[in-house]
């Protein structure tokens, strides 16, 4: 029997190369917009402030960008919260053991970078054992709710149930909360709720960064304690998506391979006997 994990492995690449050409359709055109408007503005700004030359004005946004790389929001003044109070470092370590790391903040100094991959080398590891277990009181709870439905098709019923209770609490309400605190519309929070709890965490959005906005002090740590459990929900579901698709994909393929050797032992059946010569000694 052909195994079917090269049909997977085509599956996957073409998976990766439509992904490339979409965002590259979609994104490339406006990246090329904003660059082209950010020389425009730097023109203007040099023309408006004749003191300044070009290279001045250069070596001002790369330290810019070196401010946005070590944290430091260059909007407003000194005054700004620290990135690193107790409430920001405790978001700081649950985005590092849940491995999904914004790269809007990261440590500077070479004692917190050394501590920093100790912390994860622990970390990542019980951040899944325990991930493993709120998966596993989460099915626990799915038993429960399945013993609850006493009628047909109460398998389809419990799994509605799950996607359903999860999708609200996770993925529909959050966004709803972050557009209110942080000014972001519906669709930006949902992008940060999902990019968020898939770990894939692009950065682009941080919740509690923007310095002219006041935050309650526990802000950022309830934030981390919903993406641990946001993170538990989402696995199951990816996991139990990854287990359809496999079983799928290996159930086509069974199915091909079926087809073909009862269209083969068909036309067998179907030919008519040839017949038997008999060579005389």
């Amino acid at each position: 029997q052909i195994s079917w994990t090269p049909l997977l492995v085509l599956g996957y690449l073409f998976y990766l190369l439509l992904g490339a050409m979409v965002f590259q359709l979609l994104e490339k055109q406006a990246e090329t917009h904003f660059r082209d408007q950010f020389q425009l503005e730097k023109l203007k700004f040099l023309q408006n402030y004749t003191c300044l030359d070009r290279q001045a004005l250069e070596q001002f946004v790369q330290v810019l960008m070196e401010a946005w790389e070590k944290g430091v929001n260059p909007e407003g003044n000194s005054t700004n919260p620290s990135n690193w109070d107790f409430s920001n470092s405790f978001f700081f370590a649950g985005t590092v053991v849940t491995t999904i790391g914004y790269g809007n903040l990261s440590p500077s100094t070479v004692a917190g970078q050394i501590f920093c991959v100790f912390y994860a080398l622990f970390g990542v590891p019980l951040n899944l054992a325990f991930l493993n277990q709120l998966g596993k009181a989460l099915n626990a709870h799915l038993l429960t709710l399945e013993r609850w439905v006493q009628k047909p098709g109460r398998a389809q019923v419990q799994l509605a149930i799950f996607l359903t209770t999860g999708t609200l609490l996770f993925l529909v309400f959050p966004p709803l909360v972050f557009s209110y605190v942080e000014g972001w519309s519906y669709g930006e929070g949902f992008y940060f709720t999902f990019i968020t709890l898939s770990t894939i965490g692009f950065g682009d959005y941080v919740v509690g960064t923007n310095p002219n906005k006041h935050y309650i002090p526990v802000y950022r740590s309830l934030t981390a304690i919903w993406i641990v459990f946001g993170l538990a929900w989402l696995a199951l579901v990816f996991n139990v998506g990854a287990d359809l698709m496999e079983r799928y994909l290996q159930l086509k393929w069974h199915k091909s391979d079926l087809s073909l050797a009862e269209g083969d032992t068909t036309k067998l059946e179907d030919e008519p006997e040839q017949p038997r010569i008999h060579i005389p000694s």
